[in-house]
């Protein structure tokens, strides 16, 4: 069923117009962001920023992969990154008119989130139709690798063109992403998995079978569990390095695009690492777990620096970067390799929903937990948690057996 003969060809293309995307929803995210901590100076109305980004991942999520596995995944793609250009230039005529509630920010944030909720699992339920399996960690590499430059120049040039162009000029940018994005699509095939007969889709059934598909293989379901546990101590945390560079080791600007050009170097090189030759035969579960450890010491270590520690910080948030690229990005190509292409779209979005639905309470939390619990504690308590989720994981038989079962590709 797979036609993976040109499969360089298809990703060059593809990649070609996906790095321009990424790179400019990276510098509008930065933008945004910036923004709202000149004119608030709020860590909360950050956190409910980064909500707004999440909750439609994890609303639609549950029906999202439904369509994407009956819909044209090209198609798909290509008008959800047209939805998320045309969200950006909404927030680019606001800014120009100097109509900026909040709630509206919050509201064009989430719109511009749901086409991703789209474009997301389309793409990723694509790759195993596009090329071999013995190269899917390759490009999980190279994909991380993509999305990790944009994340380190996203920032700089983000802050540069602040200080030249208007806010509204600066969104349009994301429009101009999308356009390369979408007209490299245009160049490539995508195959689509056998469809259903055309009928109307019975959604719940299909979430249910989309369900059953994640669930019926205990190693999977025992690993995304220990996924899930780690991203909810995780994703919170991230909402408080700004406050802890700023607050604690009494940084300014430049020390928090130093901290976040760290962290982009950091799953540049996980990226890179990722995509080395042995990697394709590596034991993918032992590797996360050995990483989910190290994570783990590392969030630690981050939580009893003194105030003069910043270098440390920002050397360990890079170690922090590498670790989330390998572990999250191995459990992608776990599911691409071991679930059927043709349910890979409900898998993906269903397992984004259930991922991301533990951290919301957290993101929501983070005001109180910077004030009652404090910065360092709650490094503390996530650094030992994933450290603890590692080391179970690394014992439980059934997640034992899955990592066996990955070592080898077929070609």
């Amino acid at each position: 069923m797979n036609n993976t003969h040109n499969w360089k060809k298809t990703f060059a293309i593809i990649w070609s117009g996906q790095f321009f995307s990424t790179l400019s929803s990276s510098i509008v995210g930065f933008a945004v962001v910036f923004w709202l901590s000149t004119e608030t100076g709020s860590a909360e109305v950050l956190a409910y920023a980064m909500i707004a980004v999440l909750l439609p991942f994890i609303i639609l999520g549950l029906f999202t992969g439904v369509y994407v596995d009956r819909w044209d995944r090209k198609r798909t793609m290509i008008l959800a990154d047209s939805f998320v250009a045309l969200c950006s230039a909404a927030l680019g005529i606001l800014f120009y008119l100097d109509i900026t509630p909040l709630w509206l920010i919050y509201i064009l944030l989430a719109l511009r989130s749901a086409g991703s909720a789209f474009h997301v699992p389309a793409m990723q339920a694509s790759v195993p139709l596009l090329a071999p399996e013995s190269e899917l960690m390759r490009i999980a590499g190279i994909n991380q690798m993509i999305q990790s430059i944009s994340n380190i120049a996203g920032p700089a040039l983000g802050a540069i063109l602040i200080s030249l162009l208007d806010m509204t000029y600066v969104m349009m940018l994301d429009v101009l992403g999308a356009i390369i994005a979408c007209t490299s699509l245009l160049f490539v095939v995508i195959p689509n998995p056998e469809k259903k007969e055309d009928v109307e889709p019975d959604v719940w059934l299909e979430i249910k079978e989309g369900i059953r598909h994640l669930f019926m293989n205990k190693g999977i379901t025992y690993l995304m569990l220990a996924v899930i546990g780690i991203t909810f101590f995780i994703v919170p945390i991230s909402a408080l390095y700004p406050l802890m560079t700023t607050s604690y080791f009494g940084g300014n600007a430049y020390q928090m695009g130093l901290v976040e050009t760290a962290w982009g170097i950091g799953m540049l090189v996980g990226g890179a690492f990722l995509s080395l030759k042995f990697m394709k035969t590596a034991n993918k579960v032992l590797s996360m777990n050995i990483v989910a450890i190290g994570l783990g010491i590392t969030y630690w270590i981050m939580g009893v620096l003194p105030t003069s520690g910043f270098v440390l910080f920002v050397l360990l948030t890079a170690i922090s970067g590498i670790a989330g690229s390998v572990y999250w990005s191995s459990f992608t190509v776990i599911l691409q390799t071991k679930i059927d292409p043709a349910a890979l779209g409900r898998v993906f979005s269903i397992y984004d929903s259930v991922s991301l639905l533990p951290t919301i309470p957290g993101l929501l939390a983070t005001g109180l937990i910077a004030e009652r619990i404090g910065l360092l504690n709650a490094f503390i308590i996530a650094g030992v948690a994933t450290l603890i989720i590692g080391i179970i994981a690394l014992f439980v038989p059934a997640i034992q057996e899955l990592g066996r079962s990955t070592k080898g590709s077929k070609e």
